[in-house]
């Protein structure tokens, strides 16, 4: 099942003391489902997997949404919401050691040329190799804070850690980004 949405508008924050509407769920659906999608994308969902694992991320929102207080912003909660889906999709996925994987990936959109199709999967590599290599604490914060572009208290309260250990994570692993694309553009010179 694909789930395909245009998703270029900012999140609305619902007000954690009141019930949700009828259209509550529909909104945060609409707003937030490509961060979603992103964040299990960097999460090592595998591709193949990715719509599975959105609509597992929903299904769970629409159950919890009436619950949630708004004491962290949405993003802040779908995102512990999509690292547990992730977490089960990975586990599930080492147990069933599916080799196969799509012949043709996903293309982006609006058919761009060629050259910026090769492009742009250069990036895409580039950024899942690199993704790839980091330990999951780094990868996270890469995945919110340079991806998501959240800020490092938004991200410091999607992981429960420290501020300051947000700000040094972030730090170490900005700078471990900067050295990989150094050599990469280098190696291409």
């Amino acid at each position: 099942m694909k789930l395909v949405r245009d998703h270029r508008q900012e999140p609305a924050e619902p007000s954690g003391g009141t019930p949700p509407g009828p259209s509550l769920f529909d909104d945060v659906y609409v707003q937030h489902f490509g961060f979603v999608w992103r964040c299990l994308r960097g999460l090592g969902v595998p591709q193949a997997a990715l719509d599975d694992a959105a609509q597992d991320v929903f299904l769970a929102v629409h159950r919890q949404l009436g619950r949630f207080r708004g004491e962290a912003g949405i993003r802040t909660w779908l995102y512990g919401i999509a690292r547990h889906i992730a977490s089960n999709h990975r586990r599930r996925d080492r147990r069933k050691m599916a080799p196969l994987e799509p012949l043709d990936p996903d293309t982006v959109a609006r058919d761009p040329d060629p050259l910026q199709r090769a492009a742009d999967a250069q990036a895409a590599s580039f950024i899942e190799q690199f993704l790839a290599k980091l330990d999951t604490k780094k990868r996270e914060v890469f995945l919110l804070a340079m991806i998501e572009e959240m800020t490092i208290p938004e991200v410091a309260a999607a992981l429960s850690i420290p501020l300051n250990t947000a700000y040094t994570r972030f730090r170490r692993v900005r700078a471990e980004f900067h050295r990989a694309l150094a050599r990469v553009q280098h190696a291409a010179r």
